[in-house]
């Protein structure tokens, strides 16, 4: 199969395919879309002109539109859905004591897998501990690398309360993972330049997928500093060379439910004047 092919019983030769495509690949002839010079080595395999295609008539060489999710006008989100979804989510801290679903948490893995990346590139991988004595583990590595903090840098440590969170520990109290059942981290080559934004989108379109599952999350931030700067835990990470991690979330089964969303502050917006 070239890189793609139509259906010209299909095709009404609206050009939209030509319109939409992001690399500028596609021409309009007479005859229909036809690919322009050097096509191949420029399409980012992203699928818009699938997407795009109100016919049906467009195959991608790697996408046809039997294997797209069809776009269901019933199923999208009027203006107060969305703005009651994003205001009441909320940061998870205090979780039940059972495993996350595998089934749940793969399928929020999945609707996160359809962020945006760089030129579709796709980089994000993840590495999930779902067994309590390995996120107990891992606490333990962030309050070891806290610890260097506090004997090396003490004005950092103070500043950051790395004393206050030490002395939690020391009591019982995990404020690093909250007892989280599991942690998941999104990590990604060094080749890629956006690999951190494309990271924490991932990680982002996540945390906004697990309430519809019934889970919820919150952003491990010290333990993605500590993964970073510390030897024991990125031993215990194991990640391939040259791959980083860019972000971390500790998910589980929410144990408290919250009754309203509180307020935040209005944008700070300035408007360029040239």
């Amino acid at each position: 199969m070239t890189l793609f092919k139509i259906d010209y019983e299909r095709c009404d030769k609206d050009g939209l395919c030509a319109l939409d495509c992001p690399a500028k690949i596609i021409e309009m002839k007479e005859e229909g879309p036809v690919l322009m010079k050097e096509a191949e080595e420029f399409c980012i395999q992203c699928g818009h002109c699938v997407a795009i295609c109100p016919k049906g008539a467009f195959h991608l060489e790697t996408i046809s539109p039997e294997v797209c999710l069809p776009i269901q006008k019933d199923l999208i989100l009027k203006p107060e859905q969305a703005e009651h979804f994003l205001r009441s989510r909320r940061s998870i801290r205090v979780y039940k004591r059972q495993p996350v679903p595998k089934d749940l948490f793969e399928k929020a893995l999945s609707i996160a897998c359809c962020a945006p990346t760089g030129s579709n590139k796709q980089p994000v991988k993840w590495l999930v501990f779902d067994k309590k004595e390995d996120v107990n583990d891992i606490a333990s590595h962030v309050i070891d690398w806290m610890k260097f903090v506090q004997e090396k840098h003490p004005e950092i440590a103070s500043t950051m309360n790395f004393d206050r969170l030490i002395e939690q520990w020391n009591l019982g109290v995990d404020r690093i993972c909250r007892d989280a059942p599991q942690l998941v981290f999104a990590y990604a080559s060094n080749e890629f330049g956006s690999a951190s934004a494309d990271c924490h989108t991932a990680l982002a379109y996540l945390e906004l997928a697990l309430p519809s599952l019934g889970l919820g999350s919150c952003w491990a931030g010290y333990v993605n500093y500590a993964a970073a700067q510390w030897p024991g835990l990125s031993e215990k990470l194991r990640l391939p060379e040259n791959h980083s991690c860019h972000g971390a979330l500790m998910v589980g089964i929410p144990k408290i439910k919250y009754a309203r969303a509180p307020k935040r502050n209005e944008p700070d917006i300035t408007y360029f004047i040239g």
